[in-house]
């Protein structure tokens, strides 16, 4: 198994999707439905993008675990990685949210699932911070280096250093926090809009980062081990070039096949020597999702990755040694024993 790609995912089919307008004022990435679309409209189509990513992916073999939900209070329920995380060993994650229409996304059907098909040991909730007011929403304010062991942080109302630093010492990550703009000086709302960490490349905004000392210190533990890294531009940032993800799926013959799943609209936007670079270590798989993509998050927002290990589809065959063991003795259970016992009078 791969320390940076998962072999399945889980997506939210969300069937009353539609851009959240409490999230709007942070989310620079967030735009409008056009003029006179009703909302049955802007729901079909996000739907018909959902299935097609799903389709996309299973197409490539990685399992895709599917999760409907028909509750309109929840138009970012598409969005599962900001509310929950998985790691290998065995742990998942679950993260206080900063919109308040957002903290009742999180779902136990899926924690159930998790726990009914992959080894889970322990999950470690952090959502109990919210009344204090301290978020950390998942794989979208960090991106994960699990080769490094590196949590890269953009500054945002959405992740506290605070709780960065309790899951960093949970989950054995060291915290590399930096502050990103745009051009106008709008902070970046989550990390993963600029930056997607794969196995053997980076796609990342530097220039997003105005602390050149800062800059260049991410740039180095990017690449220590090796890993070529993809500068992406700001505008290629807001074609969400930098919200991708590196999965880990199988050819119908059973080999290996690792893709970089991201969206249309930002497969356009990357030069041919970026999709060089990329295509070197993992093919591109990308989906077209502009309905979707006008809350203001694209593919790698839909995918809460699953790094943990399926238990067995059947019972394992049990070993000569382990059968020996497992034969029940020929003794006698308890009552059988007491009967055989002699009667042992008390009267005098």
């Amino acid at each position: 198994m791969s320390a940076v790609a998962p072999h399945a995912v889980i997506l939210i089919r969300a069937l009353r999707f539609h851009p959240n307008p409490a999230t709007a004022a942070d989310n620079a990435f967030q735009a409008e439905v056009a003029e006179g679309e009703s909302p049955d409209t802007t729901a079909f189509k996000a739907l018909a993008e959902m299935d097609a990513l799903a389709t996309a992916l299973r197409d490539a073999g990685v399992v895709v675990h599917v999760f409907e939900d028909e509750d309109h209070t929840r138009p970012d329920s598409v969005f599962p990685n900001n509310w929950l995380s998985t790691h290998a060993g065995g742990t998942v994650a679950v993260y206080p949210m900063y919109a308040s229409n957002r903290r009742h996304e999180r779902r136990a059907d899926v924690l159930e699932m998790l726990k009914a098909n992959y080894r889970v040991q322990a999950i470690v909730d952090y959502s109990g911070l919210e009344p204090d007011g301290i978020f950390l929403e998942g794989t979208g304010a960090m991106v994960l280096d699990p080769i490094s062991r590196v949590a890269y942080v953009a500054r945002s109302h959405r992740a506290d250093t605070n709780v960065l630093e309790r899951f960093c010492t949970d989950f054995s990550y060291e915290p590399m926090v930096f502050d990103a703009v745009d051009s106008g000086g709008v902070p970046v709302y989550h990390t993963n809009v600029i930056a997607t960490i794969g196995t053997d490349v980076a796609m990342v905004a530097l220039e997003m980062i105005p602390d050149a000392r800062r800059r260049a210190e991410v740039r180095e533990r990017l690449s220590v081990n090796g890993r070529r890294i993809v500068e992406l531009s700001e505008r290629q940032v807001r074609e969400f070039a930098g919200n991708a993800v590196e999965l880990a799926g199988r050819w119908p013959d059973g080999r290996r096949r690792t893709i970089m799943a991201m969206s249309a609209r930002a497969r356009r936007s990357l030069t041919d020597a970026q999709t060089r670079v990329i295509e070197e270590s993992c093919e591109i798989v990308a989906v077209d999702i502009p309905t979707i993509e006008l809350a203001g998050g694209s593919v790698r927002c839909m995918i809460a990755g699953v790094h943990l290990d399926p238990r067995p589809a059947v019972a394992p065959e049990l070993t000569d040694a382990v059968e020996a063991i497992a034969e029940e003795p020929e003794t006698m259970d308890g009552a059988e024993a007491a009967s055989e016992l002699p009667l042992v009078s008390t009267a005098e």
